[in-house]
């Protein structure tokens, strides 16, 4: 097939596999779009919305569980980042499974990216909504007009051109990263002087006093991690991004290796400071953790500021989801693997059709809101990490594959490498087959998503049949 490398020796830049689903992008991402890119997508709705529920049931152990699904969260982007300085696509990791795997690995690459944007774009859209009953005047908003409405805003602005996605993203991020900073230096005030805080005085003690690290045991925060793996979902946007930008090569490396520090300081730290301002019972699925933090505080007007950061913290989701689907089904539509519409292009450079087909299940997240306000976050919170699990794994599988073909000569590694490869692959694909049994021992809603993890690949499969016969014809015509 045309998308394999054939040769044996080191493939030149001249001839190295060519994507379609690459052509006719602007190069309007600079610098400073792609540093902010890298720590939005580090700094997520998993954070702001999901830490305070994570909280109340595995306690302190949450931070724990943040460091340890940060450090596989690192070694997925930096074996991305690996292949974007190989070559750089918008396609990312579908255009990488088309090269290394065939067809048939880049149609399920992409696919199952797409399950874990289109869920995800429905968790964003109810974390807006949750987040705008914070205040009064939307109390008796019925939670469905919010989330329609976070919807068409994002989605406008998304389909303009890819400038505006990079402006919206930079200050998305920029308030995210400073409010994030002001917590927590306030925070370590507030510990350092044992500033009371509702009635309770922060400390180590918060912790000691309330069971320990583990109050609950070391299950539960094991059982966390399918929703913590949530929290790094967008890690991989920049290597999306990188086929928009000039100079991925200078710019690409800083961005990934930024991240991981990001992630000691903002998840880490944030959860540690959390568990020693307030006892890990004060926190609740219902709010924000910082929202929590400073409503006990009392500071007049400062539970709404933080409301609005986690807001735009939900919207940024958003924007990133809708962006990076827009591209990857770009990609696959032009190989024939996901339909011709979605291939299509405006006069601003944005691949709308992809990027409408995913805003048309976000809709049908605000028919969920409408039906199941109260259980609409958890549902598809569960359905977007099995689509989370599979992406890693496929980006981890192309890097194996790449690592292959560079001993066996076929393609030249750069400079800028997955450390400790192969056994960096081998380890976090156990990790994330781990992630999966977790998800079923949680039972309940996680045990069910898992269960339909044979109807996932049952529609793969099928799905392969319907349009195998278009893939094999493009290819063809590509020779």
């Amino acid at each position: 097939m045309s998308d394999r490398t054939l040769t044996e020796a080191p493939a030149p830049a001249s001839s190295r596999h060519v994507d379609a689903g690459d052509e006719g992008y602007s190069k309007d991402l600079k610098s400073r779009h792609i540093n902010m890119i890298a720590i939005g997508g580090a700094i997520g709705t998993g954070l702001f919305l999901g830490a305070g529920g994570r909280l109340a049931g595995a306690g302190p152990s949450l931070a724990i569980a943040y460091a340890v699904c940060g450090v596989f969260a690192f070694f997925v982007v930096r074996a991305l980042g690996e292949l974007v300085l190989y070559r750089p696509s918008s396609g990312a990791f579908v255009s990488y499974a088309r090269e290394f795997m065939g067809e048939k690995g880049a149609y399920t690459a992409g696919w199952l990216y797409f399950l874990n944007w289109s869920t995800t774009t429905v968790a964003d859209i109810t974390a807006a909504a949750t987040y705008a009953h914070f205040w009064s005047l939307f109390t008796d908003v019925p939670q469905w007009v919010l989330a329609f409405i976070a919807l068409a805003i994002v989605l406008t602005a998304n389909l303009i051109s890819v400038k505006y996605f990079g402006e919206m993203e930079f200050w998305f991020s920029l308030v995210k990263v400073a409010a994030l900073v002001i917590f927590l230096i306030v925070g370590i005030w507030l510990v350092a002087t044992s500033h009371e805080i509702g009635g309770h005085t922060p400390g180590l003690s918060t912790i000691t006093d309330n069971g320990g690290i583990f109050p609950s045991g070391v299950l539960p925060m094991l059982l966390v991690v399918q929703g913590v793996v949530f929290a790094y979902a967008s890690v991989e946007l920049c290597g999306v991004a990188a086929g928009e930008t000039e100079n991925p090569e200078k710019i690409m490396p800083k961005a990934i290796n930024s991240i991981m520090w990001r992630v000691g300081l903002f998840y880490v730290g944030s959860v540690v400071l959390l568990a020693l301002l307030l006892p890990y019972t004060a926190y609740s699925s219902d709010q924000s953790p910082f929202v929590t933090v400073f409503d006990e505080l009392g500071v007049a007007g400062a539970a709404g500021i933080m409301n609005l950061v986690v807001l735009t913290a939900a919207l940024s989701s958003l924007n990133s989801g809708l962006y990076s689907t827009g591209r990857i089904l770009r990609s696959m539509a032009l190989s024939g693997s996901a339909p011709r519409f979605t291939g299509l292009m405006n006069k601003g450079k944005v691949p709308y059709g992809g990027v409408l087909f995913t805003a048309a299940f976000g809709v049908a997240g605000v028919v969920l809101n409408y039906f199941m306000a109260e259980e609409a976050f958890e549902i598809v919170l569960n359905f977007a990490s099995l689509g989370i699990l599979g992406t890693w794994a496929m980006v981890m599988i192309c890097s194996l594959h790449f690592w292959r073909r560079a001993k066996q000569g076929r393609v030249e590694r750069p400079a800028y490498r997955l450390p400790w490869a192969p056994y960096t692959q081998l380890v976090t694909l156990v990790f994330l087959l781990t992630v999966l049994v977790l998800m079923w021992c949680d039972g309940g809603v996680g045990r069910t998503t898992v269960m339909f993890v044979p109807a996932i690949g049952a529609a793969l499969v099928g799905g392969w049949f319907l349009v195998r016969r278009r893939v094999a014809e493009i290819a063809a015509t590509r020779g």
